[in-house]
């Protein structure tokens, strides 16, 4: 067992000195770890929060390239369309305009053929009036010539009605006008006091119809000038027997108050020629 040292003072303090520098130097390690553990906690955390966002960033850059690429893509969709519409647009706009245009290309012919028509038919119209300036002296002259005409037909005409003569009927009725030839019937129908049917009858079987009545010639003597004939009007049988030419056969009929005349003025072989008289005004019949 050594014996107890006991060191003198100054040297303990020093001592001490020593153990608390060494002490306080220790502690200051020790928080100095502590600070860079804390420092390195919370770098770590930083940068597990930086690599959050920048994923975020990136996650979101997708999204937003995405859109933008969607974006981009309707854009250019709504482009095309509004391309195409516009080429429809123009398209029809050039149809719509070319048809216009043709429509007053077509009008502007026809108003100018419309014109030169016109002008054609001027010119026509102008010559028609100088012409019918010429037919109008024309017809003037013609009128002058055809009243000279009609005012010697009508001359004419009563000559040959003051030349006909008025008859008895071989009823004892005292006739109208009788005409003994063509001229003469005619300036009867001309006169317009009767009706006048001319007939050509030859002698049949069988009775032919004039106008509303039927004959039939039963016997003609051309060298006598005589014939006999039936006559049939309204279901009635008269037989006219030896009568010679221009001599009125006269006969009633239900629908008129004045007789009907039969006059023949040519008897030949099996063949009369005449005609039938008969009163304008007629009674309807029941």
């Amino acid at each position: 067992m050594q014996p107890y040292h006991v060191e003198p003072s100054g040297s303990g303090w020093k001592s001490a000195l020593v153990a608390g520098a060494i002490v306080a130097l220790l502690a200051a390690n020790v928080y100095l770890f502590l600070q860079l553990d804390r420092l390195r906690t919370e770098l770590a955390q930083t940068r597990e929060l930086l690599m959050t966002e920048v994923t975020n960033l990136k996650e979101t850059s997708t999204v937003s390239s995405s859109s933008a690429r969607r974006n981009l893509d309707t854009l250019k969709d709504e482009l095309a369309r509004a391309r195409q519409q516009a080429q429809v647009a123009a398209s029809q706009v050039k149809s719509e305009a070319m048809t216009r245009a043709e429509q007053l290309a077509r009008k502007l012919a026809e108003e100018q053929q419309a014109r030169q028509q016109v002008a054609s038919e001027l010119s026509e119209v102008k010559q028609a009036a100088s012409t019918a300036n010429t037919k109008i002296g024309e017809v003037s002259t013609d009128v002058s010539s055809v009243r000279s005409q009609v005012a010697s037909t009508r001359s004419e005409l009563e000559r040959t009605i003051a030349d006909l003569k008025k008859m008895t009927g071989d009823l004892g009725i005292q006739s109208g006008l009788i005409a003994t030839n063509a001229n003469e019937l005619a300036a009867l129908k001309r006169l317009g006091e009767r009706n006048y049917v001319e007939f050509n009858l030859t002698k049949t079987k069988q009775p032919q119809r004039v106008d509303t009545i039927a004959v039939l010639l039963k016997k003609a003597d051309p060298k006598r000038n005589r014939y006999t004939i039936e006559l049939l009007a309204d279901d009635k049988k008269t037989e006219k027997k030896d009568r010679s030419i221009n001599e009125p056969v006269q006969f009633y009929v239900s629908k008129a108050r004045q007789p009907y005349e039969l006059v023949v003025n040519e008897v030949k072989k099996d063949q009369i020629v005449g005609y039938l008289s008969a009163p304008k005004e007629q009674i309807a019949r029941n």
